[in-house]
């Protein structure tokens, strides 16, 4: 790992990209970029790109692919992103992964692996309906994972949990279509490239970190 890495982290939701992203920034000095975060940076500081994209989602529309492009291209040529970039959540088509592939290789940069987070629907299904909010202080918990003291209790300020609409079983069901049916082609890109590797994420997270890590060194 002499040379910049580029990661990309691909899963459904609820897979635990973002943990994995978090132990990769911390293991190997990677700078996580998602899109989401690059799209709220550029326009809560008025970026001429994020002036750009807001134009486009105040009218409903989505952000073109080459000012995502150039947003991200940005955020790569800071000094935290030296040693290399953990991408999180993008690209997220097809088209995305080739103009990427295309604005790295401008500058003699190019992604060394593509790690898909597998888990099966059904897991996945009862990690994010798992997950409860406090509506008064923000707080989240998973009664998987991380419950609250008192059941259906937020241990801060003691009001009722509730669920968030994104959080129940039928919304869930229907981003896991969206997402297979979206990042299918993005995952054949990718195998097609010979970068993608397969990592069990129904594993300890401890466990699928090991696996990520020891993928991560090979490069």
């Amino acid at each position: 790992m002499s040379n910049p890495t580029f990661i990309i982290l691909l899963g459904a939701p609820g897979a635990g990209k973002g943990t994995q992203a978090q132990i990769l920034k911390d293991k190997f000095g990677l700078a996580h970029i998602s899109s989401g975060d690059l799209f709220r940076e550029n326009v809560s500081k008025q970026t001429p790109l994020g002036k750009l994209a807001k134009s486009y989602m105040d009218k409903g529309e989505l952000v073109p692919d080459d000012v995502t492009i150039q947003m991200v291209m940005e955020r790569i040529s800071r000094p935290d992103c030296e040693k290399g970039v953990v991408f999180d959540g993008f690209p997220r088509t097809a088209a995305q992964a080739k103009a990427l592939d295309e604005a790295l290789a401008k500058e003699q940069k190019k992604i060394g692996a593509v790690l898909l987070v597998k888990v099966r629907d059904e897991v996945l299904v009862e990690r994010l309906t798992a997950r409860w909010t406090c509506p008064n202080c923000g707080s989240v918990y998973n009664r998987l994972s991380s419950p609250p003291k008192v059941d259906n209790k937020c241990d801060k300020d003691g009001n009722d949990l509730i669920q968030r609409d994104d959080d129940k079983p039928e919304t869930v069901k229907n981003r896991l279509n969206v997402y297979y049916k979206n990042t299918a082609p993005l995952i054949d890109f990718y195998r097609t490239a010979g970068l993608l590797v397969e990592i069990n994420g129904e594993l300890a997270i401890d466990q699928v970190q090991a696996e990520i890590v020891q993928t991560v060194e090979r490069l």
